[in-house]
């Protein structure tokens, strides 16, 4: 569990054709994120097994699979908060570690203790902090990137508010625009659409889609299937990965049997073949 806000912010600092888990990139060097061998364990269970995969800058990709598939694990990976056992990780070619401040992350909101005492003006501005250090006063600059953060998601209004006293979706909305004020070309949004309205899942997604336009890479870990046509890349994990590459591509009922188990049911089914998402009978 994360135990306070500031823990989840990140400080300053084979042929895609022959092999479905590696992603569409033409090449190692066309991809923003390059990933090859990852594989994860607490204690002496792995988490995640041989994970290689390329994403292009510029895509919208979700990752999905049963619980326990390691796909949080696979971000937390990916910003350098936990040491894999092998493999690598490259951003841009770089090592985590020699470019943080490309990263931006919106974590799970279970996993935040929100008994921790800031305003969501303060929560927004920790997106800033890679450039001030942690004891560095926000000039004017910061605030006013944060003030845009928090209208782009509709919040300037609770800007004094405390954190604990929004709703869900609301405090969804916070970590995402802490996300936007750190100004990286990479976002990863662990269950972003978890415990939110159909109102404000339509508002992420609308944003989230814009941030692509613009040319900013996003991964989305995500657990309805049945939104999935609105990604451009989709990964099916579980712990190794099944499929990685165009949704209408991957989603086949093969691929889902071999990612879930059988433990998908007729109604997650159902709400697929609903979305018109191609390759289910």
């Amino acid at each position: 569990m994360i135990r306070s806000l500031d823990e989840v912010m990140i400080p300053s600092q084979n042929s895609a054709a022959a092999d479905p888990t590696v992603a569409p990139a033409k090449s190692a060097a066309e991809a923003v994120i390059a990933v090859r061998g990852l594989t994860v364990s607490y204690g002496h269970k792995p988490v995640l097994r041989s994970v290689s995969f390329d994403v292009p800058a510029g895509n919208l990709v979700g990752i999905v699979g049963p619980n326990g598939a390691g796909k949080s694990t696979l971000l937390r990976a990916m910003l350098g908060l936990i040491q894999p056992d092998s493999g690598s990780i490259r951003i841009g070619g770089m090592a985590v570690d020699q470019c943080r401040d490309r990263l931006a992350y919106v974590p799970q909101t279970e996993a935040v203790d929100w008994d921790f005492p800031v305003t969501v003006l303060d929560v927004v501005l920790m997106g800033r902090y890679g450039r001030l250090g942690w004891f560095g006063r926000p000039p004017r600059a910061d605030h006013d990137a944060a003030e845009h953060a928090l209208g782009l998601v509709a919040m300037s209004e609770y800007r004094d508010r405390h954190i604990r006293q929004l709703s869900g979706g609301q405090q969804q909305r916070v970590f995402l625009a802490r996300a936007l004020c750190q100004e990286s070309d990479i976002l990863l949004l662990d269950e972003p659409f978890s415990g939110v309205d159909a109102a404000t899942e339509q508002a992420i997604f609308q944003l989230i889609e814009k941030l692509t336009t613009e040319g900013k890479t996003l991964i989305v870990v995500n657990h309805d299937l049945s939104v999935l046509d609105r990604f451009d890349l989709v990964m099916l994990l579980n712990q190794q990965v099944v499929a990685f590459g165009p949704t209408n591509e991957v989603m086949t009922d093969q691929n889902l049997r071999r990612t879930y188990g059988g433990r998908l049911t007729l109604l997650d089914r159902a709400d697929i073949a609903l979305s018109g998402t191609q390759g289910l009978p």
